[in-house]
């Protein structure tokens, strides 16, 4: 199944699912896993699998997760996947709604809070691998462009993330990590 595009949250219940810390990571899981069972994100996350199966509930009652039957060996096994490619909110669309805005502000300092950490521990442990440490990167740059040019630039980036991701991957002996790649582009002041 193709998933659909990426998704714009317009109400509080699927952002409010996202400012959940182990929400966000089963999110992640299914991102660069694929679709899984609640035993394999429970797993994966190091996490009780009826916790796992409580959450997978509320993202699906969010319309963030969706069932997978076609995985499933038997009536009983329950496969999840995503229900889009990613999701996107403005706050603009939320002005009208105090809860959706106090939940994508929640969502918005959890994702921060997330590419902190990683990139903590990932600098914590540099040197233990010379070939990642050597293909591994940090940019950022200053522009000077308007709201409407920035969102342009949002996108081409998006769209450079969505080719590498959605990419299939060849069937060679390659080994291929999950690797985060975060940007971020705001006004601000040097």
């Amino acid at each position: 199944m193709t998933r659909p595009e990426i998704r714009t949250l317009r109400d509080a219940a699927p952002l409010a699912a996202l400012a959940h810390p182990f929400r966000a990571r089963m999110m992640d899981a299914l991102k660069v896993d694929g679709p899984s069972t609640a035993s394999m994100l429970a797993s994966r996350t190091g996490q009780a699998v009826g916790n796992a199966s409580h959450h997978l509930k509320v993202l699906a009652a969010a319309g963030l997760v969706e069932e997978a039957p076609e995985l499933a060996r038997d009536r009983r096994e329950r496969w999840w996947r995503l229900a889009n490619r990613g999701t996107r909110w403005n706050s603009l669309d939320l002005a009208d709604d105090p809860a959706a805005v106090t939940a994508a502000r929640e969502a918005e300092a959890l994702g921060l809070r997330r590419q902190i950490e990683r990139v903590t521990a990932w600098l914590s442990n540099s040197g233990t691998d010379p070939e990642w440490d050597d293909a591994a990167y940090a940019t950022q740059t200053w522009l000077r462009v308007s709201p409407d040019e920035l969102r342009e630039v949002a996108e081409e980036v998006m769209a450079v993330f969505a080719r590498w991701s959605d990419r299939d991957l060849p069937d060679d002996d390659v080994d291929r990590e999950p690797v985060l790649v975060f940007s971020r582009g705001f006004p601000c002041q040097p």
